[in-house]
């Protein structure tokens, strides 16, 4: 049988305690970090989440006899790939993902880093005086010169394609031109949680994505509910008071007396009189003539030149009766 170190049997035991004993288990990957700065990360999450850094191997040996009690965590084994480390923790996948991205910060290339972006360097100015820096500038094929007593570089130069390594001479000089072409971070690429594997394109998404769909999937669900008069605790309400305006409506249209109709009648009846009024204002009392006085006045009618086509005979016979009409509800109302 293999001898197996104890620091190796010691490492898969602590694994295998904080994969148990936290609901959520992430695997980040922490390629080109420092040390210090990983010290600093573990640091800051401490108290919310436990970080452990080992070799591959011993990372999938204690996912896989966890996963005898935690059906579904050794999906975890995949993501297992390059410089990982485990987190574990009982803030949900989401937070947690929101928390590993705020680690992320731009950090100087290592010869052979691929490219994340073209990585160019602008014309201008610099902030070195004149003296062996222009050679090494142009060693590396940057267009720079003395001018005015300063280093500039006279026109834009892109050094390193996105997506190709960058070379060692040119990841020296970059950190001198202020350039940080890389992120580095721990970058949570899955996490487990009740059985699901939550892979990063899932996690990246925006605090708010979520609950935003819900309120709209709630809010079109209640609105199809009403249109269908589907009765639910939530739509009976609205349903009821949709009713209810309807049957006002109605009520008031047909004339039809109730509670709740008598005084928007009345209102109305009392604005048709007053309408009928102001065409006879010669009827009125002093009390209706005030408040005709105070009434704004009311819509023209729209003129309509064909009635003057119309016989003037028939037309005249129609008004008298209606004046007649007209006067003797006037009197019939104000005796």
């Amino acid at each position: 049988m293999a001898h197996v170190a104890a620091w190796k049997k010691e490492m898969v035991s602590d694994l295998k305690t904080i994969m148990t004993e936290n609901p959520v288990v992430a695997i980040v990957n922490v390629h080109g970090i420092p040390g210090p700065q990983i010290q600093k990360m573990r640091a800051d999450l401490r108290g919310t989440a436990k970080l452990l850094m080992t070799r591959n191997k011993l990372i999938r040996i204690a996912l896989d006899e966890v996963a005898q009690d935690k059906d579904g965590l050794d999906g975890l084994k995949e993501m297992v790939d390059g410089q990982c480390a485990v987190v574990a923790t009982d803030m949900n996948p989401f937070k947690l993902f929101n928390q590993m991205e705020r680690t992320m910060a731009s950090a100087a290339a290592k010869p052979g880093d691929i490219a994340p972006e073209d990585i160019v360097v602008k014309a201008g100015p610099t902030s070195f005086p004149p003296g062996p820096i222009v050679g090494e500038l142009q060693k590396v094929g940057i267009p720079a010169a003395i001018d005015g007593g300063k280093i500039v570089i006279k026109k834009d130069k892109k050094l390193v394609e996105k997506g190709e390594p960058i070379p060692e001479n040119i990841a020296k000089i970059l950190p001198r031109l202020d350039i940080m072409p890389m992120t580095v971070g721990l970058d949570l690429l899955a996490a487990f949680e009740d059985g699901i594997v939550y892979d990063r394109e899932v996690l990246d998404i925006p605090p708010d994505y979520y609950p935003s769909m819900l309120a709209s999937a709630a809010s079109n669900a209640l609105s199809l509910g009403v249109g269908i008069v589907y009765p639910t605790a939530k739509i009976t309400p609205i349903l009821i008071s949709k009713a209810y305006r309807e049957a006002l409506n109605l009520a008031v249209e047909a004339a039809i007396p109730f509670g709740d109709s008598i005084k928007i009648l009345l209102t109305k009846a009392d604005s048709h009189m007053l309408a009928l009024a102001s065409k006879f204002p010669e009827f009125a009392d002093e009390k209706l003539s005030a408040r005709l006085s105070a009434a704004p006045p009311a819509p023209q009618e729209p003129k309509d030149e064909d009635k003057d086509e119309e016989p003037k005979d028939e037309e005249d016979e129609e008004e008298e009766v209606s004046e007649e009409e007209a006067a003797a509800g006037l009197s019939a109302l104000f005796g």
